[in-house]
């Protein structure tokens, strides 16, 4: 059975030259080629993943009157609950089967306003929900980080090439449930076909069957990660950047058959989005007779809000 090229942190980040360039050539071939990689080495421990997946199940459980308190409108929206069926695929009608929070960047107050960022919503009924959210999210932050800079010196940039742009970025850790299915769906899919808006995404909970990727010959194949192991794939916005040399890879969650409608399903993605100055135009080194300049100019905030009202969230 074909699935995703693995590849392990602790090379990249070692003292060995050796490992570090041998790190730097799979992630960059399988980013290349499939846009998708299993990882291993990040910086999450297993009791904070025991954790977290406790804490969004206590919230998810919650009654709807309660969630609900938490909804916000418009851009807002991206901090907090996005309630079931809100959120569909670009150019698809039906919603998709799931219902989510979003837990965003930690600044100081001043700095809120300064990146015109929305606050985090605390949930008053549920502290550890609260505590468990910030401290994932910065691990994979930080993982991240170390992602992007192996596609710095992939690329021929300066290692902290993205430091700057991603350190304060408008980053997202979206905890996913997808409810049992009641009814036979028509249409709809737990996540319906789509690439990501951002420039990386790493995701928890892809152990089991379910998160397929499409290959370049038009094969859906199963992304499943090994216990030790997230899923790190590449967004629309490092794929414009890099006129496309870095693939983003349409993926989607699919159905369970029939036996396992009565389960849910638990996923989280951490999507790493830049500060929303950075421009995204394309870098010159991407650029070159047989690869002409596939894209306009733009900045990272401008395509965010174009992407959103795309998914009907905005």
């Amino acid at each position: 059975m074909r699935n995703i090229p693995s590849v392990d942190l602790n090379d990249f980040i070692s003292n060995d030259v050796n490992r570090k360039k041998s790190f730097v050539k799979k992630i960059g071939k399988a980013y290349n080629e499939i846009g998708f990689v299993a990882l291993k080495g990040h910086f999450l421990n297993n009791e904070d993943i025991k954790e977290v997946y406790r804490s969004i199940k206590e919230f998810f459980d919650l009654p709807d009157d309660i969630k609900s308190k938490y909804e916000l409108e418009g851009f807002d929206g991206q901090r907090g609950y996005t309630s079931f069926g809100k959120e569909h695929a670009k150019g698809k009608k039906q919603g998709d089967l799931k219902e989510f929070w979003h837990f965003g960047q930690y600044l100081d107050d001043d700095e809120y306003s300064k990146f015109n960022y929305p606050k985090n919503q605390l949930v008053e009924e549920l502290p550890k929900f609260n505590d468990i959210g910030k401290k994932v999210f910065r691990s994979l932050e930080k993982t991240a980080i170390y992602v992007l800079r192996a596609i710095s010196l992939y690329l021929d940039l300066e290692e902290d090439h993205f430091d700057k742009y991603v350190k304060k970025g408008n980053s997202i850790l979206r905890p996913i449930h997808y409810p049992p299915i009641k009814t036979k769906p028509k249409g709809a899919e737990r996540a319906a076909a789509h690439g990501d808006i951002n420039l990386i995404t790493l995701l928890m909970g892809a152990h089991g069957r379910g998160l397929q990727v499409l290959t370049n010959d038009g094969e859906w194949i199963d992304a499943i990660a090994k216990e030790d192991e997230i899923v790190i794939n590449v967004g629309d916005m490092l794929s414009r950047y890099t006129n496309n040399k870095l693939k983003s890879t349409v993926h989607k969650v699919i159905n369970p058959p029939k036996e396992l409608w009565k389960k849910s399903r638990y996923s989280i993605p951490f999507f790493l989005h830049p500060i929303g100055t950075m421009s995204l135009n394309v870098l010159d080194s991407c650029i070159d007779e047989k690869n002409p300049k596939k894209y306009e100019d733009i900045t990272a905030h401008e395509f965010l809000i174009q992407r959103l009202k795309d998914i009907g969230v905005l």
